[in-house]
């Protein structure tokens, strides 16, 4: 999973980080095998994996809260669909789960994908030290 978190954000987010080193290490810090791991143990997440093949296509992550905290495809599974599966099916466990509303904080190399899968702004963009994240909400 972490390979598939990785590769996503050095090559498809390059929008984002624009290959600047420390940009890519903050936000790469917690993204390897041990990162993953602690972030299961340590928070309230639940963590879907798409398979292609065998292989890992695409990694997302709901919270308890009704937020979706990851939602990366590998490159070698880009434009197949695999962000659109692994959302609907986030959002379908997070309806289930009693949400009437979820939310998440989009990279600039998604809002679009979000904006054109129903999600809406609200707020302005958050600008952290390095990175920009769009509050967004969608009513489930």
């Amino acid at each position: 999973m972490s390979v598939v978190l990785t590769a996503s954000i050095r090559e498809l987010c390059q929008a984002d980080h624009q290959n600047r080193s420390e940009v890519l290490s903050g936000w790469l810090r917690n993204k390897s095998e041990a990162g993953v791991r602690d972030m299961l143990e340590s928070e309230p997440t639940t963590l879907y994996v798409a398979e292609i093949e065998g292989q890992i296509a695409g990694v997302g992550a709901t919270m308890n809260d009704g937020s979706i905290r990851l939602n990366y495809v590998s490159p070698d599974f880009r434009f197949r669909g695999v962000s659109r599966a692994l959302m609907a099916h986030m959002e379908d466990a997070l309806r289930t789960a009693g949400f009437e509303f979820a939310t998440l904080n989009s990279s600039t190399t998604a809002h679009r994908f979000y904006q054109e899968g129903g999600w809406v702004d609200v707020g302005e963009p958050q600008t952290g030290l390095t990175l920009v994240a769009y509050p967004m909400r969608k009513a489930l």
